[in-house]
């Protein structure tokens, strides 16, 4: 299921980079009023879905200071990628977007991992996993060239 779950959030990733150049090219007033739709409409989302996946809000203020500082800050580094494809996917076409953002992305996952950076689990880079990272990127730069 988690890897299910994994590909719907990557499609709708890219389909939100569609959906929030749209929202900003129509509005036409800036990056500030389309990204604040996006997460007016993203609080509403979680709200409504609150009830199927979500935990129970009590205790949660005796949790607060086993945050480290890097869980603070995933909202700020969301709202860098809504105002970027609010204003960079629609010109660079969502070949060139994807590209580059699921190049980083990969990269950026590799690091994560072999280090156990932010929380996550120590996987080593090894041969197969950098062969593996290669031929996503040359496969997506493919993709995004012709």
């Amino acid at each position: 299921m988690a890897y299910l779950l994994a590909i719907i959030a990557g499609v709708l990733n890219m389909l939100q980079s569609g959906s929030n150049s749209t929202l900003n090219e129509k509005l036409n007033a800036g990056p500030v009023a389309p990204a604040l739709v996006v997460y007016l409409t993203g609080i509403a989302a979680v709200l409504v879905a609150s009830p199927f996946i979500g935990r129970p809000l009590s205790g949660i203020m005796g949790r607060v200071g086993d945050v480290p500082w890097w869980g603070w800050i995933g909202g700020a580094m969301g709202a860098f990628y809504v105002v970027v494809t609010l204003t960079e996917a629609k010109a660079m076409g969502a070949g060139a977007f994807t590209a580059i953002t699921l190049t980083a992305a990969v990269i950026t996952s590799l690091l994560l991992d072999h280090y156990g950076l932010l929380g996550f689990e120590v996987r080593p880079l090894t041969a197969l996993r950098i062969l593996g990272g290669v031929m996503m990127v040359a496969g997506v730069g493919l993709v995004a060239r012709f």
